[in-house]
């Protein structure tokens, strides 16, 4: 899961749950836990990072918690290997400054990065999103490029990695690729990794046979935008679910007594279109096939689809995608064929008809897809705060002429408890955190732009 050490790695979200990943990112990384994204952690645990300078430390400890609960991680696994950092709350971050006398890399907020990233042993630094760790034009190929090659020298300095986290342009439902990102390339360029996050569209939902537009937009693909894009049935799939955090403090409870959803990344596979499917069901379709007339395309009104559907008991409608999946194996293993001929209009058109006699061979794939995955049973974890050690950082942005104010014992997964400020602001319940007032449940439910 973790890029290779000395390497700075990109990661660009078309609004598609990009926070929940992260989190949930996080906690495999500082765990080891493999099986939460089915990413292997090379060497066992991480020490990581997590600087955000866009959402409060409330929002980042909630959707942590959640993710913790969720995936069950505790305490005892994570130890104290994660930190977090907020900018909105004073950890501003800043590499490079610019003015009327062009850009520089404001070097003393650097050296003491890097002696912060050494202090604490480091091996995942994710900073999020990347255009507010520099204050130059994002449209300016040598500037950009002046910040990147600052975050490589950084990474390889400390001996870590650097996750940065990019947004895209408007892209009118377009596909998310590295080129899609905002500002100039140079970025792309220099990122060992480009993992890209695009949620399901209507086509490949109607694939997998997925008719609900809700839970297609809870579905989303990360992939290397610098290898290959794997083909929708083999690419790597997450969806966005919700965990009660269990915050509500009873019947009396001003927010309700609910409790707040926070969105959850979770692995997910497409189902299997040949579960429970046999050698007998195949023979079934194959009379139905030799006992008329039945177009190829899925098109014609007459498809091969309808006897498919009449055999088995599905609707041709709902299950379009899992009938075309079962068309084409069966094509492939030539229990059924394609034969062109002309029709009674005295058409040239592509029937389907039966190939050799089913048997076990023909009747399904040699190795079935994976069947779609059932989210573990959710368990509340108790997790502590992770030392922060020095302010060394903080120190060198005010040097610099930054603003930034760090504050030493920053908690990374702590208790909840926080003093309220004031009645338009971010207030504490029990056992947890809530929402801004404004916010509701459904503002941080996967599958919408949060």
């Amino acid at each position: 899961m973790v890029t290779p050490q000395h390497s700075v790695g990109n990661c660009r979200a078309g609004g598609v749950g990009k926070s929940s990943f992260v989190a949930s990112m996080l906690l495999s990384l500082a765990s080891g836990r493999q099986e939460m994204l089915g990413k292997t952690v090379w060497d066992g645990p991480k020490r990581v990072w997590y600087w955000n300078l866009e959402d409060s430390l409330d929002e980042l400890e909630m959707q942590l918690v959640a993710a913790s609960m969720f995936h069950r991680v505790g305490q005892d696994a994570c130890g104290d290997r994660i930190f977090l950092d907020s900018g909105p709350e004073g950890s501003e971050l800043r590499i490079a400054i610019e003015d009327r006398d062009g850009f520089q890399i404001a070097v003393p907020v650097v050296e003491a990065l890097v002696a912060e990233l050494i202090e604490r042993k480091i091996d995942v630094l994710v900073v999020d999103p990347f255009v507010s760790s520099h204050g130059v034009s994002e449209n300016d190929n040598g500037a950009i490029d002046a910040v990147v090659k600052t975050w490589t020298s950084v990474a390889k300095r400390a001996n870590c990695s650097i996750v940065l986290v990019h947004h895209t342009k408007k892209l009118g439902g377009e596909k998310v690729t590295a080129e899609a990102s905002r500002g100039a390339v140079a970025l792309i360029a220099a990122a060992r990794v480009t993992l890209v996050l695009n949620r399901m569209d209507k086509e490949e939902a109607q694939k997998f046979g997925i008719s609900e537009d809700r839970e297609r937009r809870r579905l989303f693909t990360v992939q290397d935008d610098k290898a290959n894009r794997a083909p929708a049935e083999d690419a790597q799939w997450f969806r966005l679910a919700s965990q009660d955090v269990e915050n509500s403090t009873g019947p009396e409870d001003p927010f309700g007594q609910e409790g707040d959803s926070v969105g959850v990344v979770t692995r997910w596979c497409p189902p299997d279109a040949f579960e429970g499917i046999t050698v007998d069901h195949l023979r079934r379709v194959q009379a139905a096939v030799s006992a008329g007339e039945f177009k190829a395309h899925h098109s014609a009104s007459d498809w091969v689809g309808n006897a498919v559907a009449d055999a088995l008991g599905l609707d041709v409608k709902n299950d379009r995608g899992r009938i075309l999946k079962l068309l084409g194996t069966w094509e492939a293993n030539d229990a059924l064929r394609v034969e062109e001929r002309r029709d009674q209009n005295r058409q040239m058109k592509k029937f389907m008809v039966v190939g050799k006699p089913a048997d076990q061979v023909s009747a399904t794939p040699a190795i079935g897809v994976a069947s779609h995955t059932v989210a573990v049973s959710q368990e509340s974890a108790t997790l502590h705060p992770a030392p922060f050690r020095g302010a060394g950082v903080a120190g060198a942005a005010r040097d610099a002429g930054q603003v930034s104010h760090f504050t030493a014992g920053n908690p990374a997964l702590g208790p909840l408890d926080r003093t309220p400020r004031d009645s338009n602001q971010w207030e504490p319940k029990a056992n947890g955190m809530i929402l801004a007032p404004g916010e509701t449940g459904e503002d941080v439910i996967p599958g919408w732009d949060n």
